[in-house]
């Protein structure tokens, strides 16, 4: 529980009231923290609408499996990749920013109306653009990418505005800065790329098939990659008692990365061979992040890890291997076959599937316990006796859905790479079987939002201690 505290603020502890469940570190939770956060609605919003977006996601991929077979730059292929990414990664990582973002910096957001109004553009925007992929009408598809565009423009304003408070910038602070730069670049080159098919940029000769490769490894390294090494420089000592280790390493994981992403965007638009270069570069910014997260962990006071982050971990795991395939296809003189197809495919699945996805689940148990629990419980500490966090929901099903989460990961990648339309299915089922064991339990931590579980506090005689 203590390890969870700093995301609603920094917090003093009370003397814990007789009888009250938790002990001293449940009473130090309720305190009002000294930095201002988002009201639990606003995060919330984002989060369910992108789970409500990954379980359509993971239906589709059991109903359509050979999405992972054939061409990855089909009409359904498309329109679901931009499912995974716009509707249940964009989305929830939006909402985590907004409320970690303050906390971590230890500033104020700057506002949380301009963040509501951008609920409304991101969702009318991604949903629309998954519905035109999916026709593959480009005229509507600019439109509501248009609106998506707009979100994101305010959403980059809000999080600029909240950086700008900050007293003091750190890794973390560069981190979501060199992130933010990467998302609007992300959105401007998907603009781009739409104006590209409908004949509106004849200026832009690129290969169409490099330009959509370039655009997303802009979004997912770019966005979503750096996001993740930043913030989890603070939330993996958070969630483990540790702390940062070496500072300067760090802050040379996110500079490298960054410098590495500029070589990399360009040497796949211009289809260069110096591209393998800045894979290289890109895989030394990750191999000094994970240098510096075992660090932090190995000097961790929680000498027990807990679901949350060993999902967030493993996830890190993937991302090592997802490396060294991004090296394979990065090779001057790998051929144009149908099995390197089948490779970029897996690199692609693994990606969004095993590394970003996997981590933004493991951090999700952590955030959104702790989110319910201090809106609707921390008022009424010493008033009533509240559930600790542990009992809000079940360890047994978080290890249930880890458990098949790898293995459909597993035979999902072997399901492609041997192009096997019914290994894929297979594997997707294992997916989603994870997805509702993960919606159960998140389900049952949401039920305290709507009925929160109190019982009075049994009043002690102070005579006769009955």
């Amino acid at each position: 529980m203590a390890a969870s505290l700093p995301i609603s603020g920094r917090v003093e502890t009370p003397k814990p009231e007789a009888g009250q469940r938790g002990g001293p570190g449940m009473a130090a939770a309720v305190q009002r923290p000294t930095v201002s956060t988002a009201s639990i609605r606003l995060p919330l919003q984002f989060m369910v609408a992108g789970l409500l977006a990954l379980f359509l996601g993971a239906g589709w991929l059991v109903a359509h499996a050979d999405v992972l077979i054939i061409s990855r730059y089909t009409p359904e292929a498309v329109a679901l990749t931009h499912l995974f990414v716009l509707g249940w990664l964009g989305s929830v990582v939006m909402g985590a920013v907004y409320q970690l973002v303050p906390v971590a910096l230890e500033t104020k957001l700057y506002s949380e109306r301009l963040a509501n109004w951008q609920f409304g553009f991101h969702v009318i925007g991604f949903v629309g653009m998954i519905l035109m992929f999916r026709t593959w009408n480009m005229k509507l598809l600019g439109y509501f990418g248009t609106l998506l565009t707009i979100g994101v423009v305010l959403f980059a304003c809000n999080v600029a505005r909240t950086l700008l408070r900050v007293p003091k910038w750190n890794v973390i602070a560069v981190g979501v800065a060199s992130a933010l730069t990467w998302l609007l670049l992300t959105v401007i080159a998907g603009l781009l790329l739409v104006a590209g098919q409908r004949g509106w940029a004849p200026v832009l000769r690129f290969n169409p098939l490099a330009a959509m490769d370039a655009h997303a490894h802009l979004g997912v390294v770019g966005f979503f990659t750096t996001l993740i090494v930043g913030v989890s420089y603070k939330l993996v000592p958070m969630f483990t008692l540790s702390e940062l280790q070496n500072h300067r390493r760090a802050v040379a994981s996110v500079l490298v990365l960054n410098i590495g992403l500029i070589g990399l965007f360009v040497g796949i638009l211009w289809q260069q061979p110096w591209k393998l270069l800045f894979a290289l570069i890109i895989v030394l910014a990750l191999a000094l992040y994970g240098w510096e997260l075992q660090a932090i962990v190995r000097a961790r006071k929680r000498r027990t890890l807990d679901w949350g982050v060993t999902y967030f971990l493993t996830a890190l795991a993937v991302l090592g291997a997802l490396s060294v395939l991004a090296l394979v296809l990065c090779w001057p003189g790998l051929p144009a076959t149908p099995f390197a197809a089948r490779l970029e495919t897996i690199y692609g699945f693994l990606g969004l599937i095993g590394f970003v996805s996997w981590a933004v689940l493991g951090m999700l148990y952590k955030i959104i316990p702790f989110l319910i629990w201090f809106g609707v419980y921390s008022r009424h500490i010493g008033r009533a006796r509240v559930p600790a966090l542990a009992e809000m929901y079940s360890e047994r099903l978080q290890a249930a859905g880890y458990w098949t989460y790898l293995p459909g990961l597993a035979v999902t990648v072997l399901a492609v790479l041997f192009a096997s339309e019914t290994g894929v299915r297979l594997g997707c089922s294992l997916l989603a079987l994870s997805l509702a064991i993960f919606a159960w339990n998140i389900g049952k931590i949401l039920s305290h939002y709507f009925r929160p579980k109190l019982t009075p506090l049994k009043i002690v005689n102070p005579t006769t201690g009955l």
